[in-house]
């Protein structure tokens, strides 16, 4: 396939094309300054593998030719379900150069789950370590798009390794030419597609351009927030877009190197930290909480720490009291999604610590509170938060919202209107133009015709320390239409009651809103950006009904 028809798949031509002032305009080029300027300059680490941005440059040229070798050209889907390490990001930096699409695929999914995706997405090529190689093979007779599965494990394998019909990435990128592939890239056309987390039905596949990759890395490199020194590891999957935006792609626009860290445990991560000498990563609380409290990780350990960054869940007072004991600032709490992509408010340290808030717009884009009928709320009040372009500052104009999503032109219809992205949250924005998320509308609880926000509740409960995470949903009733439930995760060895639990909500909350039942679990569902599954959690209480 060598050109897309964005309708055909329900897709939004951006209405204006803005040029990055200073900039690369495709992520193809992401390389391209610092391989004239300091060539030699450190760019990629992983388990397996060291680049410098020369080396980094080759390498991604001959990845490129490899895919085009197995037939891939512009607008074609190539997909890959592999562990954090250098392979991964190569991967990723080929298809941009080719102007193939890439689909990122979660490797705890089940294979069923991965099916759908490349069944929904069409995909020619899948790059995948042995575990996900063997899901996907055995879906192949599913999958009439998928012209070859090829093998990228860790270290590489032996050729006796391979199965029938199995490719070896390491040797089809070996036998590659070097050269750079010669293709004119389109900045707006499709370049990714972003599964979400699948918390509502079947996944809905969000299309990004290289231009929105792009983006948020082009307004981190123009501000003071990270320098090239500061070398930016990435723990969650790089299998999600959102961590490929600001990791990698934003620390090659910094100048700076990424770090793809393999493992999250404790003693692991913190060795991570002290021997690459990581400044700054994303993480959701639970995993920064537990290195910071765990007995084997020093505090030499994460010396060079600085700016570790929390996002993908709430975030209970106590841990934030954590977290500015050991790194004296407060936790930068920020708001964003898939759609966006990425993060679109910010919180900053020094902010007051109000029940759900996330901070004001980050400069390239404006939020906006709407109501059903597209209509602009006034400050205080409840309604949808919307995304648009800034209108002001120096990156007005250079926002734009997803494509929309693939091959759903219903959806794509009602999250785009008139270029603004409708999130499906709910929310209010002060006077100041600080925003306080209250939830999703789809999870909003009417309860005897009054509206309980699960959010609000939630926040109540993670008060408790005891509770590591916590979630509402409403079950269906006859008499009040639904009633209000909460699914509780304790902190491990941590005990309480529900009534302590229910006496805590009725002291801070209006009757309506109070949990009339707490079901203690010993994890809650979670999707790898660390939301909780709100329709598993609906099954269970459907079970028992």
């Amino acid at each position: 396939m060598t050109a897309l028809d964005p309708a055909a798949l329900g897709l939004v031509a951006p209405a204006a094309r803005p040029a990055l002032p200073g900039g690369p305009q495709t992520v193809a080029e992401v390389l391209d300054r610092i391989v004239r300027e300091d060539p030699e300059r450190e760019a990629l680490v992983g388990r397996h593998g060291r680049y410098t941005y020369a080396s980094l440059d080759t390498a991604v040229n001959r990845a490129a030719n490899a895919l085009a070798a197995l037939g891939m050209a512009p607008g074609d889907r190539v997909a890959a379900s592999l562990p954090n390490d250098t392979e991964i990001v190569v991967a990723f930096l080929a298809c941009m150069r080719l102007g193939a699409i890439w689909v990122g695929i979660n490797r705890p999914l089940a294979p069923p789950e991965k099916a759908y995706m490349l069944r929904d997405g069409e995909v020619a090529v899948f790059l995948g370590d042995e575990t996900t190689a063997a899901h996907v093979a055995a879906k192949r007779g599913e999958l009439p798009a998928l012209r070859a599965i090829v093998r990228a494990d860790a270290g590489g394998l032996a050729r006796e390794a391979l199965r029938p019909g199995e490719l070896d990435w390491r040797a089809v990128v070996a036998a590659a030419p070097a050269t750079r592939p010669d293709v004119a890239i389109d900045p707006f056309a499709p370049a990714a597609i972003a599964y979400t987390g699948g918390t509502t039905g079947f996944p809905k596949g969000a299309v990004h351009s290289q231009h929105n990759i792009l983006l948020p890395g082009h307004v981190l490199a123009r501000s003071d927030a990270f320098r090239a020194d500061q070398r930016q590891g990435v723990l969650l999957p790089l299998t999600i877009l959102n961590l490929v935006v600001l990791v990698p792609v934003a620390a090659f626009q910094i100048g700076s190197a990424c770090v793809c860290i393999d493992r999250i445990d404790p003693p692991g991560l913190a060795a991570w930290v002290r021997d690459e000498r990581v400044a700054s990563f994303h993480a959701v609380p639970a995993i920064l909480h537990d290195l910071l409290t765990h007995s084997d990780v020093k505090p030499a350990d994460l010396a060079s720490l600085e700016r570790p960054e929390v996002g993908g869940a709430d975030c209970p007072d106590a841990f934030r009291r954590l977290y500015r004991e050991r790194f004296g600032t407060d936790v930068s709490i920020g708001y964003g999604m898939t759609e966006a992509p990425t993060a679109v408010t910010r919180a900053m340290p020094g902010s007051p610590n109000l029940p759900g808030i996330c901070g004001r717009a980050l400069p390239q884009v404006e939020i906006r509170i709407l109501d059903d009928a597209g209509r602009a709320l006034p400050a205080g009040e409840v309604g949808e938060v919307c995304v648009a372009p800034a209108t002001s500052g120096p990156f007005a104009g250079l926002y734009t919202p997803m494509l929309g999503y693939w091959k759903k032109p219903e959806e794509t219809r009602d999250a785009l209107q008139a270029g603004v992205l409708r999130t499906g949250d709910l929310g209010v924005l002060e006077a100041d133009g600080t925003l306080f998320l209250r939830g999703r509308k789809k999870e909003l609880i009417l309860r005897g015709g009054a509206n309980v926000y699960p959010a609000e509740v939630e926040r109540v409960l993670h008060g408790d320390p005891r509770v590591r995470g916590a979630a509402v949903v409403g079950r269906p009733d006859e008499r009040l239409g639904e009633r209000v439930v909460a699914f509780v995760e304790l902190v491990p060895g941590a005990t309480v009651a529900a009534d302590d639990l229910v006496a805590r909500c009725r002291a801070e909350l209006a009757r309506y809103k109070v949990p009339e039942e707490i079901h203690f679990v010993e994890a809650l569902p979670r999707t790898p950006m660390g939301k909780v599954r709100k329709p598993d959690l609906r099954e269970l209480l459907a079970k028992e009904a």
